[in-house]
């Protein structure tokens, strides 16, 4: 789908950021997660900004921004979202992360509340300890030199067996718009500044064993910020089961679970995704700061 609309940059601390900055309502904040950019949010930019004030950064290391050495911690990229947001003249606003994304947003709601409007989570990092295989292999010493080849063409095409061995750590194999977004994603690892982000994103919020930051020690400081918590029941990057685990502790949130949704829910159901988004962010406008009255939806499964 062609986009229309040109992204915007400005220098952070003589990094440059690029970024997306469409419509003109309310402001809401969009953020990708590992190796993604503006683009895993697929047509929501643009069905979005019919009525708000759409903000999708490439996070440094991402995209089309600059891929620097240095802090790549949830830390710095959530203090990379506040600068925008002052760039901007944005005080708060509604955040929305993916992955990780999702634990972005959740530190920058743990360091800056006031910037916080609401909470909404897509199959997000730091709920929960499991992660693909992909991702915990990526920590470990020498993968710097084997990623490149497994994002190859080449070697999806050519080797035997590649995409059921992938589909064994969490990469989908299936043909879909999640298999397309990853492996989009995945390649752009072939790119050494863009592969040096990635393993310093991953190395610090992930290990051998799995993910190494939770936001579980932080969930009291959610309680009263409405939250909604999107996830595909078949993700195989990070288990839906992680749900329960802000279900359980913030009372204020809501989990939907797209059963036959995979990592990206905003691209493998984009109506039904829109949907809840978009009735979750209606209510700021009316309530702010208030528990968000969504209306019964139709599950994708229970579609006639």
């Amino acid at each position: 789908m062609s986009s229309s609309y040109e992204l915007q940059s400005v220098e952070l601390h003589k990094d440059v950021l690029r970024y997306v900055d469409i419509g003109d309502g309310p402001p809401v904040i969009l953020v990708h997660g590992l190796l993604g950019s503006h683009k895993s949010w697929g047509e929501q930019l643009e069905r979005l900004s019919h009525e708000y004030r759409v903000i999708a950064p490439d996070l440094f290391g991402h995209g089309d921004s600059d891929k620097p050495s240095g802090d790549y911690s949830l830390s710095s990229h959530s203090a990379t979202v506040r600068d925008l947001m002052d760039h901007l003249d944005i005080d708060s606003a509604p955040m929305v992360g993916h992955s990780l994304g999702g634990g972005i947003i959740m530190q920058l709601t743990y360091l800056f509340p006031e910037r916080v409007d609401r909470l909404a989570l897509v199959s997000s990092g730091g709920l929960g300890r499991e992660v693909s295989l992909l991702l915990k292999a990526a920590t470990l010493p020498g993968s710097e030199l084997v990623l490149p080849l497994l994002a190859s063409d080449w070697f999806r095409t050519n080797t035997e067996g590649v995409l059921t061995q992938l589909g064994r750590w969490g990469v989908p194999v299936k043909p879909g718009p999640s298999m397309a977004e990853t492996w989009r994603s995945f390649r752009s690892v072939a790119d050494r500044s863009t592969r040096d982000a990635f393993l310093a994103s991953t190395r610090a919020v992930v290990g051998p064993r799995g993910q190494t930051v939770s936001a579980k020690q932080h969930f009291d400081k959610f309680e009263s910020i409405p939250s909604l918590l999107v996830w595909g029941g078949k993700d195989r990057m990070i288990p839906a089961k992680h749900a329960d685990n802000i279900r359980r502790e913030v009372p204020n949130s809501r989990v939907e679970i797209f059963p036959d949704a995979g990592h990206f829910p905003q691209l493998d159901e984009p109506d039904f995704f829109f949907r809840l988004l978009s009735e979750f962010l209606d209510a700021n406008r009316t309530e702010n700061n208030a528990p968000a009255e969504i209306t019964p939806a139709v599950m994708p499964s229970q579609r006639p």
